[in-house]
This record gives structure tokens, sequence and C-alpha cells, in this order.
């Protein structure tokens, strides 16, 4: 392949539903094999067409994923599409269709409306305040607000998932552990449920721990912090906290940000509603 296909996110919005879409679709293939292109607040179907036609006549390969709402811009974007012979797939109007066949309610029509400033927003802007102050086990004598508290030693991505969950609209605090460091009181005062231990492995966390440390001077001022004996001993410290606080283990070695999260918010969803039954 000589050129990269193009993949045209269109909207009536921003397009940022379509967009992760078509970047996690694009992540399957080789670097360079795809370009995105991005046609925001579309309000006629000829927008796409102006678009589309300098494109077709250089002979690119296109397709194209959109989330309209609007039902009638979204009826002549999907027929122009087929008549222009650009390959393309809806990915709101059937999750639209599906849910107001099942609630028997009309949709709003509203495009960007997930996205607009409301109470949701606030909350998130919350949950991003409390993970800062909360961060590496500042806070950490008052937990009664954290919906999730993360626990682990040195890089077991503790702070990333702390504000990608913050982002979530939770609330969380980390702290991290070592066999020298007293974990505080307050976090045997949490709901064992809403503690999660993140463990990793030798391979995965000595590398970043020397990186870490950088220059020879560093690593003979704090060589224990990469020194894998050290390592197995922390590791210990953490596996027996972890077993006498009573919590849930994630192990993040290997994995995204997203599927530790994602792991976490379930098994939390779970406990409550079984409780909530």
């Amino acid at each position: 392949m000589n050129q990269p296909v193009i993949v045209l996110v269109i909207s009536d919005a921003l397009g940022e539903t379509a967009a992760s879409v078509a970047l996690a679709a694009a992540g399957q293939f080789d670097e360079g094999a795809v370009a995105i292109e991005r046609l925001s607040r579309v309000q006629d179907a000829r927008q796409v067409k102006s678009y589309l036609e300098p494109l077709l006549s250089a002979g690119k390969e296109i397709a194209a994923f959109h989330t309209i709402v609007q039902d009638e811009l979204r009826k002549d974007v999907a027929d122009l599409l087929v008549k222009l012979g650009v390959p393309a797939i809806d990915l709101l109007g059937p999750a639209i269709g599906t849910i107001a066949a099942l609630t028997g309610l009309t949709p709003k029509g509203i495009p960007g409306i997930i996205h607009r400033t409301d109470e949701r927003y606030f909350q998130r802007i919350a949950c991003m305040e409390y993970a800062v102050e909360h961060d590496d086990g500042r806070g950490a004598d008052d937990l009664s607000e954290a919906d999730i508290v993360l626990i682990g030693v040195s890089r077991t991505s503790k702070t990333p998932l702390s504000m990608y969950l913050a982002l979530q609209g939770y609330r969380v605090a980390n702290i991290p552990l070592a066999p020298q460091m007293e974990p505080p009181q307050a976090l045997f005062e949490v709901d064992p449920a809403r503690i999660f231990g993140l463990v990793t492995t030798m391979e995965a966390i000595a590398p970043i721990r020397a990186q870490r440390l950088g220059t020879t001077l560093a690593q003979s001022i704090a060589g224990s912090y990469a020194d894998p004996t050290s390592i197995e001993l922390e590791f210990a410290y953490a596996r027996s906290l972890m077993k006498r606080l009573g919590c849930f283990v994630v192990h993040t070695d290997g994995k995204a940000i997203e599927e530790s999260a994602t792991e976490i918010i379930e098994r939390l969803n779970r406990i409550l509603l079984t409780r909530n039954a």
C-alpha cells in the first residue's frame, strides 16, 4: 500500500465518539496504514459531498465513520455515502434506535449533548481535584469520601489509573506501599470492597525503576529501588497487607490503563449491586 486509507469521521457535533472508535480500529494495523480525518459540526450533506469529492477524484481510498443524531441529516449523509460509493459505518443511529424501541421514548436529537457542561461535567472536575489532592499518599488521613482507594508498591500505575478513574467520575485516592512505611490508619477504616491492590511482576517493574533512577550516581545512592531482592521484599509486604485488608487484587502488568480501570469498575459495581439486591 503506497498511501494510507483515509477514515473520515463525520459528525454534527465534534466527532469525539467516532474518532475514538476510528483510533481504536486503526491501532490494530501498522502505523501509517490509516489516516484519520475529521469533519465536524456538519449541518448539511452538501458539506460532506464538498469534502469528499476532491479526495475521491484524487483516487484516495476512503471509509466513513459517522455519528449524527439528527434523523433527517443522518439519512441524507448515509444516502450520499452510498451514492458516492464510500464504505460507511453508522456508529450512533442503531444504538439510538435500539434504546428508543426499548424505552418507547423519542430521542432528543441534540448534537454533542454528551459533551455539554452539566452536572456530570462538574462532578468529573471534582473527582479530578480529589485524585490530585489524594495522589501518592497525600490526604490519606481521611479517606471517607473516596469511592476507590488504590494501593501498591512504586511503579504499579497508581497515579495514571487514579486519573483515568477520576475522569470516569470516581473519587480516587492512591497510597504507596513500602516495608519501611506504615500505612495510614484511615486505610483500615475503608470498606474493603473499595480498596484495590495493584500488583505487577519483577520483569515489568525493575526496568522502569532503573530508568527512573537514571544516572549512575542516583543508582549508587538509591540502588535498592531497582534491586530485584529489594523489590521482592516490597512485593511480599504488599501482598501480605492486601490479604490483611481483604481487598481485590488487580494485576497491572501487560495491561492498558483502560483495562485495569474496567476491571476495577466492574468488580466494584458487582459488589454494590449484590449488596443492594
